[in-house]
C-alpha cells in the first residue's frame, strides 16, 4: 500500500509509516496537483496546509483513510469523505499542552510587552518607561471554550493565582467546578476579564463569535488572546478597537488567512506569531506519532483507530470483549444476504445476553457493511454504511436484552424482503457458531467452503436421495445437521460440502418430493 505525506510531518511518524508501507513526500501541492495523484494512494497525512476539498477526495479512489497530524479537520471535506467510506482521522490531544503553554506566553508578553520592548532595545533604544506593563496576579482570566486545551490553560493560570472564569455551554458544571473554574454567560465573561481567551472550534456558530459588539462589552483594560482558530474573531473590529484604544491589546497566534495582512499587524499594542501554536518537538513528534499510527490501524491492522472523525470508537477494553462479535456479525449478515428473497427493506439486529451490556456501534456498521457490499458498487464500510442504507430507504433498529436462556451472549441478524429472514449465532471456545435459522435451532462453525440449506417435509429417505445427489456429483459431504420442530413435521437439513453443487444438481435436490426450498451458501 501507499501512503502520501502532503505537509511536513516528523521523523517519528515518517518511521512508522515506513515500516508498513510506500511512503511518498510532496509538499506545498495545489488542489488540480493534489487531484492529479492522489488517485495512486491509499493513504493521505496532511496538516493544516493541504486542502483536502470534495475534489480530491472524488479522485481518490483507492483512499482508505486521511489523517490530520493535528487538532482540527477544517481542511478536509469530512462529509465527502464519509459518503465514500474514507475514515477521517486527526489527533486530538497532540498538541494541547503546546497550545496551552503558547497561551500563557502570549497573555504574559502581552502583559508584559516583551516583544514590543525586544525590539526597540535592539534598534539601539534604551527605554523604560515606555513599556510599562501590568501583573497578572489576582487578575481574572475569561477562557471561551473549556475543552481540553481550555482546561489545560486554566490550570497554568492557577498556577499565577489568577481567578478563572469560562463560557462553554457544552460542559457540566461538576467538571467547571472541579476545575476551579466558575461558568458564566459570555457577555458576563467579556465585562469582568482581564484578560480573554478562545479555545474552541471555528464552526458557522462561532465563527466572528467576538465582533465588534462583543468587544464594546470588554474592559478598556482587558486584553485578548487567539491560539485557537483564525476567524473566530473578527479582524476589522478588532483592528478598530485597537486603534482607537477601547480595549488595552491583542496576542493573536491564528488569523483568517494566513499570512495576515499588514494592517492587521501595523498597532503598537498587539503581539502576533506565525501559528506556532503546536510548534514545539514535543507536541510535533506526538502528532505525527497519533497520525501514523492511525494510519497503519486502518490499512494494516484493519481496526478502527482511536481518534476517527467518521467512525464509531470502541475503548480498548470494550473492544476486547466486542472483537469476536464482529467477525460474527459480518458472517451473519453475509448469510442472511444470500438466504433472503427480494429486495432487502428492513435489517433488525438482536443483542441477547451479556453483548447487550456493551457499546455495539462497531457491530451495527459490521452487519450493514457486509449486508450493503452485496448490492453497492460504492466501498461500503463502518464509516458510511449507515448513510448509504439511509440513502436507500433501508430502515435499521437496534434490540438489547441482558437475559439469554441458552447462551451467555447471542448476536441475531433479521432482514425483511418478502419474508423474514433471521440469523443467529454466538462465540463458543473462541470460535463464531451459526446457531439458529430462522426457527430451527443449529450448530456448526461457518468456515471457507459452501454450505446448502434445504427446508422439507420431514420423512424417511429425503436425506438419503441426497446424499445420492451429491454423491454422483463427486461432492464430499463434510458435515450434517438436521433440525425438525416435530416428526414428519417441518425441518431444515444443513450440509457443508468441500465443493460447491452445480445448478443442475441444486435443480434435482430441489425437485426431491417434500423439498420447499434450496440454498447454497458460500462463505
Amino acid at each position: 500500500m501507499k501512503v502520501l505525506v502532503a505537509d511536513s510531518i516528523a521523523s517519528e511518524g515518517l518511521d512508522i509509516l515506513r515500516s508498513h508501507f510506500e511512503v511518498e513526500e510532496k509538499y506545498g501541492l495545489s488542489e488540480e496537483e493534489l487531484c492529479s495523484i492522489i488517485e495512486d494512494y491509499d493513504g493521505l497525512v496532511v496538516r493544516s496546509v493541504s486542502q483536502v476539498t470534495a475534489q480530491v477526495i472524488r479522485r481518490g479512489t483507492r483512499l482508505q483513510v486521511i489523517a490530520r497530524a493535528g487538532v482540527g479537520v477544517d481542511n478536509i471535506d469530512v462529509e465527502k469523505a464519509t459518503q465514500r467510506g474514507i475514515v477521517v482521522v486527526n489527533v486530538p490531544y497532540g498538541n494541547t499542552i503546546s497550545a496551552a503553554e503558547h497561551t500563557i506566553a502570549l497573555m504574559l508578553s502581552l502583559a508584559r510587552h516583551i516583544p514590543q520592548a525586544h525590539a526597540l532595545l535592539r534598534s539601539g533604544t534604551w527605554d523604560r518607561e515606555k513599556f510599562m506593563g501590568v501583573g497578572v496576579q489576582d487578575k481574572t482570566l475569561g477562557i471561551i471554550g473549556l475543552g481540553n486545551v481550555g482546561t489545560e490553560v486554566a490550570r497554568r493560570a492557577q498556577g499565577l493565582r489568577m481567578k478563572v472564569v469560562a463560557f462553554d455551554p457544552f460542559v457540566s458544571e461538576s467538571y467547571a467546578q472541579n476545575s476551579g473554574v466558575e461558568l458564566m454567560p459570555l457577555d458576563d465573561l467579556l465585562s469582568m476579564s482581564d484578560f480573554i481567551t478562545l479555545h474552541i472550534p471555528r464552526t458557522s456558530k462561532t465563527k466572528g463569535i467576538i465582533g465588534e459588539r462583543e468587544l464594546h462589552l470588554m474592559k478598556r483594560e482587558a486584553r485578548i488572546i487567539n491560539c485557537a482558530r483564525g476567524g473566530l474573531i473578527s479582524e476589522q473590529a478588532l483592528v478598530k478597537a485597537l486603534n482607537e484604544r477601547r480595549i488595552a491589546g491583542a496576542a493573536l497566534d491564528v488569523f483568517e488567512v494566513e499570512p495576515p495582512s499588514s494592517l492587521l499587524l501595523q498597532s503598537d499594542n498587539i503581539v502576533a506569531t506565525p501559528h506556532l501554536g503546536a510548534s514545539t518537538v514535543e507536541a510535533q513528534a506526538s502528532v505525527a506519532q497519533g497520525a501514523a499510527d492511525q494510519v497503519v490501524d486502518v490499512l494494516f491492522r484493519g481496526i478502527t483507530p482511536q481518534y476517527a472523525v467518521n467512525a464509531p470508537f470502541i475503548s480498548p477494553e470494550v473492544g476486547k470483549v466486542m472483537s469476536p462479535y464482529l467477525g460474527l456479525s459480518r458472517t451473519l449478515a453475509h448469510l442472511a444476504s444470500q438466504l433472503m428473497e427480494g429486495q432487502l427493506e428492513r435489517v433488525d439486529i438482536f443483542y441477547d445476553g451479556e453483548i447487550a451490556a456493551y457499546d455495539t456501534s462497531r457491530v451495527k456498521a459490521e452487519v450493514l457493511g457486509s449486508l450493503l457490499s452485496e448490492v453497492c458498487e460504492e466501498r461500503v464500510n463502518m464509516v458510511n454504511a449507515g448513510i448509504i442504507a439511509q440513502n436507500r430507504g433501508i430502515k435499521i433498529s437496534e434490540h438489547k436484552n441482558e437475559v439469554c436462556d441458552n447462551y451467555a451472549s447471542l448476536l441475531s441478524v433479521e432482514v425483511q424482503s418478502k419474508q423474514k429472514t433471521q440469523v443467529s449465532g454466538t462465540i463458543m471456545r473462541g470460535e463464531p457458531h451459526i446457531v439458529k435459522v430462522n426457527d430451527h435451532w443449529v450448530d456448526f462453525v461457518p468456515g471457507p467452503g459452501y454450505v446448502l440449506f434445504s427446508y422439507h417435509v420431514d420423512r424417511p429417505g429425503l436425506i438419503g436421495q441426497v446424499g445420492n445427489i451429491t454423491g454422483k456429483a463427486d461432492v464430499d459431504i463434510s458435515f450434517m445437521q438436521v433440525s425438525r420442530q416435530r416428526p414428519r413435521g417441518e425441518a431444515l437439513m444443513v450440509l457443508k460440502l468441500d465443493e460447491p453443487l452445480g445448478k443442475d444438481e441444486i435443480e434435482r435436490v430441489a425437485s426431491i418430493p417434500g423439498v420447499h426450498t434450496v440454498k447454497l451458501v458460500k462463505f
